[in-house]
């Protein structure tokens, strides 16, 4: 990556969040290096070098800065071949993939030779993917010593080090300290986080990000037992594999109030596994995303959607097999076939939340299943077929469902599984593989709402939008569920809904999805079902300002003598809709 030092300069002297993790400063008067948000007095000119990587930094002989912390920056997440490749080696290299299996395998993951591998990393960060992987290890190192109460000696295995000795070494070569120092005067001696069963985290981010939407949207979809969202917290089990040994607990996600980060509590359990654990939910929550690119690709799509994202996968297994539950089945049905599935063929496990009792079957496990077994939960048997065909797949290693594995060759394997049309292929991409600009275009639905008829069609209206398509696709959901009301076809929706409001406001909202198709309720009937009864005025004001008119159905709430009473849309908008509704012609006529 080549980076100009006039641009960069200026980033760093405004604090321009949008540059976070883009690049990194160092100061040869102090030889240290930080983010270009970091909150000290601007170096002078003239002593400032720009790297496009914390290991290219260190690498220069830099040192990490102890009050901007570069092991919080957010990510990269660029579509260009060359850097996409880098960065999706960098992806693998934090999931511990190099570790376990060697440049080689990486390489071959991404379709290429691990000579052009080697080319393309050093285009693009400046060091070698030794060199890279070393950097992370020591960032995630300084983060669990200045973060948890850990043992240097867990530190340094959690890490990724083989050697409590190498790790000594390293960490004082690269920041002319000594692990336990981090824990020092630095410190008061005492380290954030003392909890011994819990490790706590913070994940950096370009603002701004919807977490209220990528919530919602998790919480319809998850898996009873598995994963729940509760108080805006999404809860999971965790089940990874490392060097043979399998590691299990449960995270909990939730967003930091005032800051741009995510924090993250960890379950102790999984602190051998802690690189894989953080990736993951780094790609869950699509934390490497540039908000700002993504609004100049979808233009007006994006203007009252700031923050848009697209929610990736913990486990790629798991989701594609939710993905194949749900084909030709509402979300409902799918969440309740789903969490069917994980109490069957899952294992128990014991959290302190009463929603998490389940880890997910593995892929071997479900590759034993007889199909005729599956089918049992409430399921075609050719899909319960479909499921074990992937799981067989997966689990002989033909089939990588991993963030940033070769899109190519994975959407062709998953094409060539029975039952597994471009849809399905496309979605398991766009969450499982992290790809932005995976895109639905065989859809019937997609080709609904945005009003054409042939797949080769879609392809070409989607083009304005790439190379961020799947972006757009809550937005399609929304738009193609309205025209299946409109045309009479839906009486409920399904688009995940995260809007923003008081308490009161947020649970008048609630209470009138509640108002079921054709039928209308008051609004003192409205104050009672969101637990204000008597404050029939205040719901009244609060109806007035939902901001998601018709999917929330503020027109069937009606005075207590059966008037229409206001409606933003104008009162004869309201009778129309109320008239839809019904089902009787002579109705809607007058209306």
């Amino acid at each position: 990556m080549i980076l100009d030092s006039r641009i960069c300069y200026r980033a760093l002297k405004a604090r321009d969040a949008r540059f976070d993790g883009r690049f990194f400063v160092a100061v040869s008067s102090t030889r240290i290096y930080c983010r270009p948000v970091c909150t000290v007095k601007p170096p002078k000119r003239e002593n400032c070098r720009f790297f496009p990587s914390a290991a290219a930094a260190e690498s220069g002989g830099y040192r990490p800065c102890l009050r901007c912390r570069p092991e919080l920056a957010p990510g990269n997440a660029s579509v260009d071949a060359i850097s996409r490749l880098a960065q999706a080696a960098a992806s693998m290299m934090e999931d511990r993939t190099l570790d376990q299996e060697g440049l080689d395998t990486i390489a071959s993951r991404l379709g290429i030779t691990d000579r052009h591998l080697r080319r393309a990393f050093g285009a693009e960060f400046g060091v070698s993917p030794v060199e890279f992987a070393q950097t992370q290890k020591l960032l995630l190192a300084k983060r669990l010593l200045t973060d948890t109460a850990l043992p240097v000696t867990e530190v340094a295995f959690a890490s990724g080090f083989g050697s409590v000795r190498r790790f000594n070494a390293l960490f004082k070569q690269r920041y002319r300290l000594r692990p336990g120092q981090l824990r020092g005067p630095l410190r008061g001696g005492t380290p954030l986080a003392a909890a011994a069963d819990v490790l706590k985290f913070e994940l950096s981010f370009r603002p701004p990000f919807d977490w209220s939407a990528v919530s919602a949207f998790l919480g319809v979809r998850s898996i009873a037992g598995v994963e729940a969202v509760e108080d805006g917290c999404y809860r999971r089990t965790v089940r990874i594999l490392i060097d043979g040994k399998e590691h299990t607990g449960w995270i909990a996600v939730e967003m930091s109030p005032g800051k741009p980060t995510l924090r993250v509590a960890v379950s102790a359990s999984l602190a051998k596994a802690l690189p894989p654990v953080l990736s993951r939910v780094k790609a869950l929550m699509d934390l490497a995303c540039h908000p700002a690119e993504v609004a100049q690709a979808l233009g007006a799509l994006a203007k009252h959607h700031p923050g848009l994202r697209v929610p990736g996968a913990f486990d790629g297994f798991e989701m594609a097999v939710r993905a194949i539950l749900g084909q030709q089945v509402t979300v409902a049905a799918a969440r309740t076939v789903a969490g069917r599935f994980a109490a069957m063929f899952g294992d128990a496990i014991a959290t302190p939340f009463d929603s998490l009792a389940t880890l997910f079957p593995t892929a071997m496990r479900v590759a034993a299943l007889s199909p005729g077994r599956i089918a049992r939960l409430g399921m075609p048997g050719a899909r319960a077929r479909t499921v074990v065909a992937l799981a067989r797949a997966v689990a002989d290693g033909r089939l990588a469902l991993v963030p940033n594995a070769d899109i190519e060759a994975t959407l062709a394997a998953l094409r060539a599984l029975p039952g597994i049309g471009e849809w399905t292929a496309q979605y398991i991409a766009m969450r499982a593989l992290s790809w932005p600009d995976a895109f639905p275009h065989t859809d019937l639905g997609v080709m609904k709402a945005l009003g054409e008829t042939g797949a080769r069609r879609v392809l070409a209206a989607g083009e304005a939008w790439r190379p961020w398509r799947a972006r757009h696709a809550p937005l399609r959901q929304a738009k193609q569920e309205l025209s299946e009301y409109f045309g009479g076809e839906r009486k409920r929706f399904e688009t995940a809904l995260a809007p923003e409001g008081t308490p009161f406001q947020l649970a008048v909202w609630k209470a009138i999805s509640t108002v079921g198709f054709g039928k209308t309720i008051t609004y003192g009937e409205l104050a009672r079902r969101a637990g204000c009864p008597g404050s029939a005025r205040a719901a009244g004001a609060a109806t007035g300002r939902n901001p998601i008119g018709i999917i929330v159905p503020c027109h069937r709430i009606v005075g207590s003598n059966g008037s229409l009473t206001g409606y933003a849309g104008g009162l004869d908008r309201k009778r129309a809709l109320l008239a839809l509704e019904s089902g009787i012609p002579e109705l809607l006529a007058a209306a």
